[in-house]
């Protein structure tokens, strides 16, 4: 058998920066990302972005561990060569969740890693809510849907109270807050499009028995 030359060695080697360069733009174009917002979030440049993304470019493990923070994935998925599965089926008793709030209980229902939208479900107890304050992330698309119960959606300067069927849709940067104002368990949705957690936020969802009945 022929020792492979070091030029063909190199070819390799280039053929998978490659492979990891496309994989970084796939997401972050799924996302939504600028080059110059990636590059900003690495420490980089939108000229380094783009040339690593072109495979004209290398880079070191951290940096690439921060493209992949930014991007809400982790690491090993910009070197994963298989293909992700059409169809996965997630239990109920399989969901990954938050550490429990008092009151409250979120979800993760998307598949790591997460690429063109990402879904979680939430149980608020009577009077349980998503914080004392309202929260945003990112600049793209969510809708809120209520499953059962009865919420009140502050979305900037409005109020919305929502029932079990009624949905409602903006974007994730005006700050919003969610309190169960009815008199059981409430179950709510969120749908984002494109994704906009980051994988130190995702890191933090894990396997859990869900409380809700059925």
């Amino acid at each position: 058998m022929r020792a492979a030359g070091v030029g063909e060695i190199d070819d390799v080697s280039r053929k998978r920066e490659i492979s990891v360069g496309e994989k970084v733009k796939a997401f972050r174009t799924a996302r939504r990302m600028s080059l110059r917002a990636l590059g900003e979030a690495t420490g980089t440049t939108a000229s380094f972005i783009s040339q690593f993304e072109r495979g004209l470019s290398g880079a070191n493990t951290s940096t690439m561990m921060r493209m992949a923070s930014a991007l809400g994935i982790g690491i090993s998925d910009l070197f994963d060569e298989s293909e992700a599965p059409v169809r996965q089926v997630l239990r109920k008793a399989d969901r990954p969740a938050l550490p429990e709030a008092e009151g409250y209980r979120k979800m993760l229902l998307s598949r790591r890693p997460i690429r063109d939208v990402e879904v979680y479900i939430g149980e608020f107890d009577i009077g349980g809510s998503t914080g004392e304050r309202p929260y945003s992330h990112g600049d793209t698309h969510e809708m809120f849907f209520v499953i059962r119960g009865h919420v009140e959606l502050t979305l900037g300067d409005e109020r919305h109270e929502l029932f079990a069927g009624d949905c409602i849709e903006y974007p994730t940067s005006i700050p919003h807050k969610t309190v169960n104002v009815g008199d059981e368990v409430a179950e709510v949705v969120w749908i984002i499009a494109p994704p906009t957690s980051v994988a130190a936020e995702l890191d933090q969802y894990q396997p859990r028995k869900s409380s809700l009945p059925g």
